[in-house]
């Protein structure tokens, strides 16, 4: 077998790692054609430097051959690590058969800064101050000039710049992220980057370039979510320290301090998050970033105020550019104003391509509708903003050569680009670009189809995704720009599913739990100034079942752990507002397609009951992981008790009906396990009778859309589920696909935000129950797969992967008149049930080394096999035909 993939704290060679026992993984891959092939132990080496390493030299641990299949989540066990440390690792692994693998190609790890005491550097700002609302300042500028007289074997640095900042040396930019560094509640934890910075000192004199951004650190724009009121507001200010380390053993430290210069002269002259950037090319400082720069005119820097958050590292994905789209269109709206069609609804920012006189003034608005007179709506997102413009940048020309321009400390949610003040005539396309910005996640899934609009549908869930995630889950990325708990927790299954956000997972949870008060009440958005608490625990639960969520799809019960107490706390103060075990507060089914007159047909009590139920559970089974057997006897009683008071209040034996008698009500009685069986059916027949009386439409809002699917499926009508899926009349997913829409909605009819990822569930249903792929919550993170495909008639064929811890998880099917052919892909170190569709029993076929017939059963109907790892073609029959 073969190693790939390694990872420390579920990424590829991170720098900043601030546990004492990271946590290690790799994957294996088999030669081809091989099954069953499993891990029986493993040999870690990590050195201190790659010499060490190459000699089979572990001095700073060798676990020796340990007996294990464990290749996920390995903690480390070697000597303590220190500050600034790097290390050097690889690893082999002995198959089934007791034979060992080659060694690993090396990976590494370096650790942050571990203590307060480390930080010698100082916060520094200008004395300029912040930005008010009736008092900009223009971002500052810093610099530090570092002569560097002898060979140089490595140089670290480590810095934080709030709101945002961007780092230079030598005129270069460091590292490829922008938005830098992600929001975090700053009175409680502020985030800092680590980069190599080795290549770009050269001898001689060296330049350390900064520029701050306001960000959400200093969001003084007047909105609803009272962040210009926020506690930890203050004025830009940077943090940085390099550690440079020369050939001959010497470490030299540069700091900020009161000796770096800074100005506010600059030509960025506004920047506010929610209200756009202004920038004035005429005041460029040419050359400002570089050796021999005449910097007499700046100001020394002065210490700041250090915001109240301790210094952690941002172990997450950075927020990049991850692509650049050229328009579909261009057209002029009214006399010098033009409108670009991006052709896609994103996130992120217009790159622009001018020339023209000096002071010539280009104004940029983005907007993801237009008015009927074809200019950008503007208007219509910009309701909770109640100072400055909205999404609005401005660009001054120098007047000279052909300008390059794009903003560098705000993102904007559009589709198109109104720009006046420049064109006379028609531009050309190329004359502005859409930035693509968001999180970088990884890839981690795909799904494909042979029905267009199911894959329109794919197409659109992961933009919403990824354009609604910048260092936090937002609900959008234009109108708020909050980290709404609902929303993440809702889309979470379907973003494990196609990408890797775990670490990203890991640092929101981190917020969340910095967010949370002494007496356990949450806040509806995370990081908040303190707005919004108490919205009720159908958005609180996501303290729970995010982790959990992440538990369940890699098998990492860190995050379980990190949250405990977090959890108890909540559950003691969610207890205290409920009565009977009843919860009836809170924000409830938002954004129904017909709507109550609070916004919501479903009672409340129903959906708020139905989580604190599931809370209970989590806590539970979480307790139990942990080794705490009478606290996770206790949330398993709680829960009970929970489910009894639903059974016997709000659930009518008589008439077999639930509060409200709607699709969400009976939807969550039922997805959320909380009436016995006998019951469920009545309760799932009059939730089929209500969508057949609805002409196969749906009727729920926010969280009744996550269990609908999911339901029907598992109650045997993935065909009705299927029809609600690929239905294009309102209220439908495709009723948008119709209309032009490249990401979801945030209500069916179109109205509000056009951009929201809360009905993206979706997806997960299109992985779990047409593609079949499931995890086992008794061996998590897909070190048992459950593959249980459900073709439907109308839907030919079916191809989908995830990329697990173990590897890739594969499922893809065809049907061809009676026969099913099915292929299956099981990751080495893991295996598999297979679960043959209701009635494909007849002539089963394999391609390739047959299945044992020990391995298949047949039982209710179909057939179930158990598989090791490796690819399987099977083929099947049954009695009738796809699309009878």
């Amino acid at each position: 077998m073969n190693l790939y993939d390694l990872t420390c704290e579920d990424m590829k060679d991170p720098l900043g790692i601030e546990s004492p026992k990271p946590r290690l993984g790799w994957k294996l891959a088999a030669e081809p054609g091989e099954r069953d092939q499993v891990q029986s132990a493993y040999q870690i080496l990590v050195a201190s430097s790659l010499q060490h390493l190459a000699h089979d030299q572990g001095d700073l641990w060798d676990s020796g051959e340990v007996t294990s299949a464990e290749s996920v989540h390995v903690q480390y066990g070697g000597r303590a690590l220190a500050s600034g440390q790097d290390a050097y690792w690889k690893v082999r692994v002995w198959d089934g058969a007791g034979r060992p693998s080659p060694w690993s190609s090396p990976a590494t790890f370096g650790v942050g800064i571990l203590r307060a005491e480390d930080w010698v550097a100082a916060w520094i700002g200008h004395p300029a101050g912040r930005t008010e609302v009736d008092r900009p300042v223009p971002a500052p500028f810093f610099r530090r000039v570092v002569t560097v007289e002898k060979p140089v074997r490595q140089a670290r640095v480590y810095v934080s710049g709030l709101g945002y900042y961007e780092l230079t040396i030598n005129g270069r930019k460091v590292g490829d992220e922008v938005l830098a560094p992600a929001v975090s509640r700053y009175d409680r934890t502020v985030l800092y980057q680590c980069h190599d910075i080795t290549r770009l000192l050269s001898p001689g004199p060296n330049v350390f370039g900064a520029v701050l951004g306001n960000g959400w650190y200093n969001s003084f724009t007047t909105v609803v979510w009272n962040f210009q009121a926020a506690p930890w507001r203050d004025q830009p200010k940077l943090i940085l320290q390099a550690h440079i380390k020369f050939d001959d053993g010497e470490e030299w430290v540069v700091a900020s301090g009161p000796d770096w210069k800074t100005t506010v002269e600059g030509p960025i002259r506004f920047d506010g998050l929610r209200n756009g950037e202004d920038y004035d090319a005429r005041r460029e400082l040419t050359g400002w970033a570089s050796p021999g720069y005449d910097d007499s005119d700046w100001v020394l820097a002065q210490r700041v105020t250090p915001p109240a958050g301790r210094l952690r590292a941002q172990l997450m994905p950075p927020i990049r550019i991850t692509e650049t789209l050229r328009p579909v269109t261009v057209r002029e709206v009214a006399p010098g104003t033009w409108v670009f069609d991006l052709g896609q609804n994103l996130a992120g920012w217009a790159r622009v391509r001018v020339q023209g006189a000096a002071g010539t003034e280009i104004t940029l608005k983005y907007a993801e509708r237009l008015r009927d007179d074809g200019r950008a709506d503007m208007e219509h997102n910009a309701e909770f903003v109640q100072s400055g413009a909205f999404q609005t940048d401005r660009y001054i020309l120098r007047g000279d050569a052909q300008e390059v321009w794009e903003p560098r400390f705000v993102y904007h949610g559009f589709r198109y680009v109104e720009v006046t003040g420049y064109y006379s005539t028609a531009p050309d396309l190329d004359s502005l670009h859409g930035r693509v910005v968001h999180t970088d996640f990884a890839s981690a899934g795909e799904f494909v189809c042979s029905h267009p609009l199911l894959n329109c549908l794919q197409r659109a869930v992961r933009w919403s995704t990824l354009t609604n995630y910048h260092g936090i889950p937002t609900d959008c990325p234009h109108r708020e720009k909050n980290g709404w708990t609902g929303d993440a927790h809702l889309s979470a299954e379907q973003v494990l599913f196609n990408f890797d956000p775990t670490p990203a997972y890991a640092k929101w949870l981190r917020d969340v739990q910095d967010v949370q008060r002494p007496d356990g009440a949450l806040p509806g958005i995370v990081p908040t100034g303190d707005w919004g608490y108490n919205v009720g625990p159908a958005w609180d639960s996501a303290l729970f079942l995010l982790p959990w969520y992440v538990y369940l799809y890699t098998g990492n019960a860190a995050l379980l752990e990190q949250v405990y107490d977090n959890l108890r706390t909540y559950l003691a103060h969610v207890l205290a507002q409920g009565k009977n075990y009843l919860f009836d507060f809170g924000l409830g089914d938002w954004c129904p397609p017909y709507g109550a007159a609070n916004g919501y047909a479903c009672p409340n009590v129903v959906t708020s009951t139905g989580y604190v139920y599931v809370d209970a559970r989590i806590a539970g089974y979480t307790a139990a992981l942990l080794g705490r057997p009478q606290a996770a006897a206790y949330y398993r009683n709680l829960a009970r008790k929970i489910r009894e008071a639903f059974r016997a209040t709000l659930y009518d034996p008589k008439t077999g009906s639930v509060r409200g008698d709607c699709q969400t009500a009976w939807a969550c009685a039922l997805y959320q396990g909380l009436l016995e069986p006998k019951a469920a059916e009545r309760v799932f027949q009059r939730l089929v009778q209500d969508i057949m009386d609805k002409k196969l439409h749906l009727d729920t809002g926010i969280l009744g859309t996550k269990y609908l699917l999911h339901v029907l499926s598992d109650y045997g009508r993935t065909d009705l589920a299927y029809a609600l899926a690929t239905q294009t009349t309102f209220p439908s997913w495709g009723y948008g696909l119709e209309q032009g829409a490249t990401t979801l909605w945030e209500r069916w009819s179109g109205e509000g935000s056009q951009n929201h990822h809360m009905f993206s569930d979706v997806s997960a249903w299109f992985y779990q129950v047409l593609a079949g792929i499931r995890p086992d919550l008794r061996e998590p993170g897909f070190k048992h797969i459950i593959f249980r495909p459900q073709p439907v008639p109308g839907l030919d064929w079916v191809r989908a992967y995830h990329d697990s811890p173990f590897g890739r998880v594969a499922s893809s099917w065809q049907v061809d008149g009676t026969e099913l052919h099915l292929e299956v892909t099981v990751p080495v170190n893991g295996h598999a049930t297979l679960y043959l569709p209701s009635g494909y029993t007849k002539d089963l076929t394999t391609e390739g080394a047959g299945i044992p017939e020990h391995a298949v059963v047949k039982e209710s109907g179909t057939l179930r096999m158990a598989l090791g790892s490796g690819t399987y073609r099977l083929t099947v029959n049954a009695e009738y035909a796809s699309g009878a």
